[in-house]
């Protein structure tokens, strides 16, 4: 017997399928939305555009066995969802006046990062401004001698000889009012660079989500939403870090509500998805970001970090005369 639309085994097995996607749905906006320091809704929090996915082939399976209501319901959770996320994907890119420079950021993996690649690309990209994270004191010395502070010599460093605390800003231009932002376990930068314009950057790496006990972690982005927030006095802010955190978390759609916009987003990349970049299979989450304040991006470019279990970006941005 063959599982035609009149078939009742094969319209239960849809109303079982309509079902199962509508509970992953609404777990999934659940998620979405939720600010809670638990770490299951954090974890699912990171994969809701893959839930959503679930929920749309539930959906066709009801519309293909003409389960009317459960594919209504499905399609306007599916909608809720996309009305947060599909934004991403359409540029909202606005022509301004004024220099560019290219931004760089990478995270080490607890010093075990290449130093021979890592300094090639910055040569080879022309890189004017790099952030890392989980800088250790012996990667700090064999960058150096690659020649990196040759390439950018202007740097505030505070090297973890353990790795995962440690962060760095290398600089083309000088570095004034440079200091740890307090707060975290991780170490986070702030320094003014003085470019042609000259703007505010900050470095930064929040501890990491399922690692960090969910209430240390929602502080930490709590903490962070502060610093941006007090940033924002400036004219023009570059954010760069592995925020550990994705857009679909409600605690970094807040980071971008004290007036800032993710470069990502500004060209209509969409979710840039950066970890893990060590496995077989490619990187399912985007916790890596360049946000702006005043700056406008240009272009985006996603780039591999050898030997680090993250991608790398690299965003030129235009600063405002």
């Amino acid at each position: 017997m063959g599982l035609t639309t009149d078939n009742v085994p094969a319209r239960r097995i849809a109303q079982v399928a309509g079902v199962g996607g509508i509970a992953v749905g609404v777990v999934a906006l659940i998620a979405l939305y939720s600010t809670k320091p638990i770490n299951p809704l954090i974890a699912v929090a990171s994969f809701v555009p893959m839930l959503l996915a679930v929920t749309l082939v539930a959906s066709l399976i009801c519309l293909i066995f003409r389960r009317w209501i459960l594919l209504a319901i499905s399609m306007l959770l599916i909608a809720v969802g996309a009305s947060v996320i599909s934004p991403m994907y359409v540029a909202n890119s606005s022509e301004i006046d004024g220099p560019s420079l290219r931004v760089m950021q990478a995270n080490l993996l607890f010093g075990q990062a290449d130093p021979v690649s890592l300094t090639a690309t910055v040569r080879e990209k022309a890189v004017d401004v790099l952030t890392v994270q989980e800088l250790t004191t012996s990667l700090e010395g064999s960058l150096r001698d690659q020649g990196l502070e040759q390439l950018l010599p202007h740097h505030y460093l505070v090297p973890d000889e353990a790795g995962g605390g440690g962060a760095g800003i290398y600089s083309r231009y000088p570095l004034t009012e440079a200091r740890e932002l307090t707060g975290f376990g991780p170490t986070n930068l702030v320094a003014e660079v003085g470019f042609s314009t000259p703007f505010t950057l900050l470095a930064v790496h929040p501890g990491p989500a399922y690692v960090t006990p969910p209430d240390v972690w929602t502080a930490e982005l709590s903490t962070l939403r502060n610093a941006l927030d007090a940033a924002s006095a400036q004219k023009t802010v570059i954010v760069s870090g592995d925020f550990n955190t994705t857009f679909t978390h409600k605690q970094f759609r807040d980071l971008l509500d004290v007036g800032y916009s993710d470069a990502a987003d500004q060209l209509g990349a969409g979710i840039v998805h950066t970890y893990p970049a060590d496995k077989k299979y490619p990187a399912i989450v985007g916790i890596d970001h360049v946000l702006l304040r005043g700056g406008q991006a240009k272009a985006l470019e996603r780039i591999e970090i050898e030997g680090s279990d993250h991608f790398g970006l690299i965003v030129d941005v235009t600063i405002p005369d």
